[in-house]
């Protein structure tokens, strides 16, 4: 399969900072689309003044038991001022203003060379006070940066311990010999990681191995003899194998062709389908194991009406999922877990339905972006700067109370400035590694930055029609200045 080698070199690299292993990074795309409509407002205003309590009555006359004069009257409480989306209840001081002065001439300079494509946005999530914004509210291609949303929405929805399952059903009876007369059904339910055990350590570190899945299915059925076939059934996804950015045709950029029952990443070997190759290499695992499979493999779908459950296995949680897509920056991951949404919680198991998913779980938000996809190669997808940082506000401690667990799961699933996934190798040795966690977008001329510097800074570079080098420097310089306050 392509880019095999990458995947495991990638893996390598990933199986440092987390565990499991992160999967392959996927490649770049071309050009940037136009720019989309405005995006969400900045920072909370502040809350009026208290009134000071009035002045206490003067003391009564003493007498036989000095009795005490009535209290004064209290004062008035101030107007509260328009609340707005940033901040936790106790807020900390402002940063000084020559610390903020000098953070903003840092910013500026570094995106001076940049031209007049790119915006940033930086909040100081401890007061929320905007320490720099720079067209923050211009919607730009967000590239990979868009896996926050996807992210986001996943591990809401499914829930941090969720999964995906894979199962085999049978058509037809079992005689008390062990000879099942009629098919057994695998049928895919969207896990990324699904495949041969080899290829699942090597490349994720954990996942769902179809050799356990025999196993599960040999300990529930006295199996010795299937007269029949093995039947690969990838219906609860669509059949495109890849997203909008190639007309949903094949994209060597997803390392991986999408479908709900994906073997190794969507192999499909001379089968002709993902569906059929996963559905031969099940056959050849039970044949292994001493079962006798008469028929020859092939796609096909289940009638659960008719059908027997026989053995089902989970995808790693969503909170390992998220680290194996956000890390590397996977996009097959992406695009796999977002028609996951769609057929879990929208209109069916396809790109469309999970982005419909991703846009009212971000409407909740109040934040409006295109999303096309789910890894962020399609140039339709639009959002700015502030739309990212609003959500990263709204994900940080004094933001949404429900979403929390989301929020701590997904820092920790992120590149780590100088140590980690996409970040490994930038901003090591600054004052920003080990203290910034970040997504990055990279496209043939995007190059995008969001994140978190100190637990307390959420921040979004995103930079169109730029070098791509130049970009990443400038990223850097930004991040490193942010990681700086409040040493």
């Amino acid at each position: 399969m392509r880019a095999r080698t990458t995947i495991k070199l990638l893996a390598l690299i990933a199986a440092l900072a987390i565990a499991p292993a992160a999967a392959p990074a996927a490649s770049d795309g071309g050009a940037t689309g136009p720019t989309g409509s405005s995006g969400a407002t900045g920072p909370t205003a502040g809350t009026g003044p208290t009134a000071t309590t009035g002045p206490t009555g003067p003391t009564g006359r003493t007498g036989p038991t000095g009795r005490t004069g009535p209290s004064g009257p209290t004062g008035p409480t101030g107007p509260t001022g328009k609340t707005g989306p940033t901040g936790p209840p106790v807020k900390v001081p402002p940063l000084p203003a020559a610390e903020v002065a000098h953070l903003r001439r840092v910013l500026t300079k570094a995106m001076a060379p940049l031209g007049g494509h790119s915006g940033a946005y930086v909040v100081d999530l401890a007061n929320g006070e905007v320490l720099f914004d720079e067209n923050g509210s211009v919607p730009r291609n967000p590239a990979s940066v868009e896996k926050l949303y996807t992210l986001a929405t996943v591990l809401d929805r499914f829930g941090l311990d969720g999964t995906l399952q894979t199962s085999v059903y049978g058509v037809g009876k079992l005689d008390s010999h062990g000879l099942f007369r009629g098919n057994l059904y695998l049928r895919g339910g969207g896990d990324p990681t699904f495949g041969d055990a080899a290829f699942i350590k090597q490349n994720y570190g954990s996942g769902a191995s179809a050799e356990a899945l025999a196993r599960l299915l040999l300990a529930n059925v006295a199996l010795r003899k299937v007269k029949g076939s093995i039947v690969g059934d990838e219906s609860y996804f669509d059949s495109l194998r890849g997203g909008p950015s190639t007309g949903f045709a094949a994209d060597s950029n997803l390392v991986g062709s999408l479908s709900a029952l994906a073997f190794d990443r969507g192999e499909s070997g001379s089968e002709g389908s993902p569906a059929a190759y996963a559905a031969l290499r099940l056959a050849g695992i039970l044949r292994h194991s001493g079962v006798v499979v008469t028929g020859r493999s092939h796609a096909g779908v289940v009638n659960l009406a008719d059908a027997r459950l026989l053995a089902s296995i989970d995808s790693p949680p969503m909170a390992t999922l998220a680290a194996l897509t956000a890390r590397p920056s996977d996009d097959f991951f992406a695009e796999m877990l977002l028609k996951a949404l769609g057929a879990r919680f929208g209109d069916g198991g396809t790109t469309a339905a999970g982005a419909a998913v991703v846009s009212r779980f971000l409407a909740g938000l109040h934040l409006t972006p295109s999303v096309a996809d789910g890894s962020g190669l399609s140039r339709q997808d639009r959002t700015s700067p502030i739309d990212v940082v609003t959500l990263l506000r709204d994900l940080s401690p004094g933001g949404t109370d429900s979403l929390q667990p989301v929020g701590l799961a997904l820092r920790a699933a992120l590149p780590v400035a100088g140590e980690s996934g996409t970040l490994e190798l930038r901003m090591r040795g600054s004052a920003a590694a080990g203290r910034c966690v970040a997504k990055t977008g990279t496209l043939s001329d995007a190059s995008d930055l969001a994140g978190w510097c100190n637990g307390t800074f959420a921040f979004a570079f995103l930079m169109n029609h730029v070098d791509i080098t130049a970009a990443q420097q400038a990223q850097d310089t930004m991040t490193i200045a942010l990681a700086k306050l409040r040493d």
